[in-house]
């Protein structure tokens, strides 16, 4: 009779792993926060290779079509002690063995199926099927079944998360003592075997007091394990990432935590160098923990704020500079404008700006490169220029998930949903500069991503202004609205650029195309002339899609198309003179020392830079000469009075 007990069970046993990987447990859920879901999967046997396998995830919405949405190669992992192998978000813990960006996996009704196959052969998009299904998991939140996928995947149970934001579950797969395998919403356990049982595993946490410090500054981080060890547990870890490496700091990254205890910590003293490396982050994570040791997390960011920082010459927005950036138009670039008006002026104009054997098409993902260059804030070269809040952010807070406080992304200054633009896959490409599209007039797809028209913005921002006309939408209450006349600019360049847009009076609704309020938008660029600042980023996107917003260049010429000029011949004059450049000259040059200033008629500001753009001295409220306290060498004065500025060059001896 024992016997007999024994082949039962054994039967059973062998009927719970008809598969050689199964699906253990996932968290596609966790309420309000969309950061810590993660799918774990069992393999029959520990430290099983998973070569060959990859993870499918379906959308079972209406919308969804029962297609796959994302591909997860799992090639090059294996399960633990456990035979548990982890994927999800950096915010999981115990850490994941393999990382996945957070909010990917979407909350239901959808599916997730293991598959013997390679991701290229589920490109976006493929329909669910039970071909080379190793095993597979329809799931939701209390949504209606998706009998599609539970058809199509060879289902018949569609499992739900119930989880609360006090309380957050997640589907985890059970086996009786009879082999009787059944599926329950409970606490969730990742890396952990779910009925509590397996090899115990003993996590150990990374933590620090700051997560921000400048160069040259000391931190400590503490190591703690959740159980005592029991013998010396020697381990490495790494501070490097991206350009931070060994170079950049001295401490011991080989820890020991005794016998017998819990803890230890180690100090870190980061290196103050004289190069301007921009801000950079610390990646804390461990090198080499042997199981049942596990890391309790693995990812601790902490940044390092530079203060080699740079200053340019002119100024913000908010305190504007005129005349310093010069325009870096090829010569004769709007001859062909002379002697035109009305639709022949647009039309010649539009043939310049979307010429298709010159002008390029970068991608969207490109677009965050080009705002880091151009719209860097003047007044420190490691932020950018937030267009709606008037002030810097640092360029490391670029918003990279669905967390936006405190972020920075790309604001399409005439919206996606009114222009009728859209992305293809290729955009969330970054290439570079020399990889780009051919473009034209009528290629309006490629607004999405056309830098003269996306800005800096603040996430949340971003969010309020939505796809409101301007006039509707007037910035953050309190801010000086410094950028109405660079987003006016910009929105007049795309109705030229692109077939398909126009601006019209009044704020039109349901015309895609349509963009208001021109009044507005007139009013806001004659009140907000350009400045250095504007100039600057102009050159700088002409520099990736050799192409320039005119209306920077030739500000008036926006009174010829769309304002009190209308019908009159455009001829744009044959030297532009900048009336808002302050005059002045400074004698002698070369100098010993002292510099003398004619031609102010008022008191002048002195920024003194190194020829690298470093500010080294001011002087204020200067009216006839200064001592320039600074060894022989080439410098940059820059003078400002009665707000009009100019950059001068001096050689002291």
């Amino acid at each position: 009779m024992k016997n007999i007990t024994i082949v039962v069970l054994l039967l059973f046993t062998g009927l719970s792993w008809s598969q050689v990987l199964v699906i253990n447990e996932l968290d596609a859920d966790t309420p309000s926060i969309d950061t810590h879901e993660f799918i774990e999967i069992k393999s029959e046997t520990p430290n099983f290779s998973t070569d060959g396998y990859i993870l499918v995830f379906f959308n079972g919405s209406s919308s969804g079509g029962d297609r796959s949405y994302f591909a997860y190669d799992l090639n090059g992992l294996t399960t633990d002690i456990n035979g548990l192998l982890v994927v999800g978000s950096v915010n999981v813990s115990p850490f994941p063995q393999s990382i996945m960006s957070e909010n990917v996996i979407q909350n239901g009704p959808d599916a997730v199926g293991i598959y013997q196959a390679s991701v290229e052969d589920f490109p976006e998009d493929t329909l669910a099927t039970e071909t080379n299904l190793i095993d597979a998991m329809v799931y939701g939140t209390n949504d209606s079944d998706a009998t599609g996928l539970l058809t199509k995947l060879g289902e018949t149970t569609q499992y739900n998360d119930n989880g609360t934001n006090a309380n957050p579950k997640s589907i985890q797969r059970f086996v009786d003592d009879m082999g009787v395998v059944t599926f329950t919403a409970a606490t969730p356990t990742p890396r952990r075997e779910n009925d509590g049982g397996g090899m115990v595993i003993n996590p150990i946490a990374i933590s620090v007091n700051n997560t921000q410090i400048n160069e040259g500054d000391t931190f400590e981080i503490v190591f703690t394990a959740e159980f005592n060890v029991t013998s010396d547990l020697n381990f490495n870890i790494s501070l490097d990432n991206d350009g931070f490496n060994t170079s950049d700091f001295t401490g011991n990254t080989n820890i020991t935590i005794s016998s017998g205890e819990n803890t230890a910590s180690t100090l870190i003293t980061t290196v103050d160098d004289s190069l301007d490396e921009g801000d950079e982050v610390i990646l804390i994570r461990f090198l080499d923990l042997e199981e049942p040791i596990v890391a309790s997390n693995g990812a601790i960011d902490i940044r390092v704020v530079d203060n080699d920082f740079t200053m340019a010459a002119w100024g913000t927005p908010l305190e504007p500079t005129y005349g310093i950036v010069e325009s870096t138009q090829p010569n004769g670039y709007y001859n062909s404008l002379d002697g035109l008006a009305d639709e022949a002026l647009r039309q010649a104009l539009q043939n310049i700006i979307a010429d298709p054997t010159i002008v390029r098409a970068q991608t969207y993902a490109d677009v965050i490169d080009i705002l880091k260059e151009a719209d860097q804030n003047p007044e420190n070269s490691n932020e950018v220029w937030l267009v709606y809040l008037e002030e810097g952010r640092p360029k490391l807070d670029y918003q990279t998930s669905s967390v936006n406080t405190g972020k920075w992304n790309r604001e399409h200054t005439f919206p996606r949903s009114r222009g009728g633009f859209y992305s293809i896959e290729e955009d969330e490409i970054a290439d570079g500069v020399d990889i780009y599209w051919t473009t034209k007039a009528d290629s309006l797809r490629h607004g999405n991503s056309d830098a003269h028209a996306l800005r800096a913005a603040d996430g949340p921002e971003n969010s309020t202004r939505n796809n409101q006309f301007y006039g509707e939408y007037n910035g953050p209450s309190g801010t000086a609205g410094k950028f109405k006349g660079d987003v006016a600019r910009s929105v007049f360049y795309m109705a030229v650029r692109y077939n398909g847009l126009e601006i019209v009076n009044g704020f039109p609704e349901g015309n895609v195309g349509e963009f208001g309020d021109l009044a507005t938008l007139l009013d806001w660029h004659r009140n907000d002339p350009p400045d250095d600042f504007e100039m600057n980023r102009n050159n700088v996107v002409y520099n990736w899609q050799f192409n320039r917003n005119p209306f920077i260049d030739q500000p008036d010429m926006i009174e010829y198309i769309w304002g009190d000029m209308i019908g009159e011949t455009w001829n744009q004059p044959l030297n532009i003179t900048d009336n808002t450049a302050l005059k002045v000259v400074l004698y002698p040059n070369p100098s010993t020392g002292r510099v003398y200033l004619s031609g102010l008629n008022a008191e002048a500001d002195v920024d003194v830079y190194s020829i690298d753009g470093k500010l080294l001295a001011q002087y204020r409220s200067v009216q006839d000469y200064i001592n320039l306290d600074v060894t022989s060498g080439l410098y940059l004065l820059k003078l400002t009075s009665n707000n009009r500025s100019v950059i001068k060059k001096v050689l002291v001896d």
